[in-house]
């Protein structure tokens, strides 16, 4: 199986020589740039560096993967760009990245959410697979046929990772109309979340946020739904993640697996267990984005005691054994 590697700045080497080493199992690192909104923080505000040197680091680093023969995934999947998302200036400022990236860099696809983002590159740049990003839900067959003329790609909405039958009717469709699909097999967000919407469109707008006298902080539903333990104890019922065992169960469905390492404070726990070990011994929630181990405490969901069958075409997990609820917690040190 190949992965889709998600690029984090870091101000060593380490993160990126990760990936190099496993460059065997990459299809390809995804990536924000510069102050573009996107799915998660902006790129060049990190606390290390000035958005100068971030970006310099950020070059650097994208340098390393051209010349390992790693191709790139621009991301471009802000649920919202605000006054920019139809102005003229926004398409000339992407246009120029795009062409910036194509020509120093292995850059082959941009993912996007903004069917107005899809159509200018697909107007554009030939070369450049258009890829609808997860944020956009895509589930159905209505759903790709509906934007089938800007996309090339899809990534199936998470929901359905573990449905085979819903998979194969997308797959069909993709094959007979000459469309890729992709999933996304860790993130630890709630399945039909009500608050999605919301919370990406914040994300978008963080940098702004983040200037205002702000009245609340949103940390995201789940985060409060998951204090209730009885909703815990349905945690994997409520997610759609795939865990690194059942990996192989999509195997020639997929050209490749997408893995969320952007934000995760271990992305190399992820690399183990997902590319090089396909098991995991710990808590499952580690290797998720968001990460709810430390909100489900004093519980804890041990990965390697989850059992897993297919049932009816549908992976499903049970998780009796694999709640644990401690005695000391763990993590109260921390």
């Amino acid at each position: 199986m190949k992965f889709s590697i998600g690029y984090r700045l870091c101000s060593d080497d380490n993160f990126i020589d990760s990936i190099i080493k496993r460059k065997d199992s990459v299809s390809e690192v995804y990536f924000s740039w510069g102050d573009f909104a996107n799915g998660r923080n902006n790129q060049i505000k990190h606390s290390d560096m000035t958005p100068w040197q971030a970006q310099a680091k950020q070059i650097n680093d994208l340098e390393k993967l051209t010349k390992e023969g790693i191709w790139v995934n621009l991301l471009l999947n802000a649920t919202c760009y605000g006054k920019d998302s139809q102005s003229r200036a926004f398409f000339e400022k992407i246009g120029e990245c795009i062409d910036y990236l194509q020509n120093n860099f292995l850059l082959k696809s941009v993912t996007t959410a903004s069917p107005l983002i899809a159509k200018f590159i697909k107007n554009n740049f030939e070369n450049i697979d258009v890829r609808a990003s997860v944020n956009m839900c895509i589930g159905t067959i209505e759903g790709m046929e509906y934007v089938a003329h800007l996309f090339d790609s899809f990534y199936m909405k998470r929901e359905l990772n573990r449905d085979f039958d819903a998979i194969k009717t997308l797959k069909n469709w993709c094959d007979k109309n000459g469309k890729k699909l992709y999933a996304l097999a860790n993130s630890g967000c709630l399945n039909n979340c009500s608050a999605h919407t919301f919370h990406d469109n914040l994300v978008s707008h963080e940098s702004e946020i983040s200037m205002m006298d702000n009245g609340y902080a949103f940390e995201g539903i789940c985060h409060f739904f998951l204090k209730n333990e009885q909703n815990i104890h349905r945690l994997a019922d409520y997610t759609g993640f795939i865990r690194p065992e059942d990996i192989y169960l999509y195997e020639g469905v997929f050209p490749a697996i997408k893995l969320a390492t952007r934000v995760n404070s271990n992305p190399e726990r992820i690399f183990r267990a997902y590319i090089d070990n396909q098991k995991y011994i710990g808590s499952v929630l580690d290797l998720l984005e968001p990460n709810h181990t430390g909100t489900i405490r004093p519980y804890f969901l041990e990965n390697s005691l989850i059992e897993a069958r297919v049932e009816n075409n549908k992976l499903n997990y049970n998780t009796d054994k694999a709640l644990i609820k401690l005695k000391e917690d763990i993590y109260a040190n921390e």
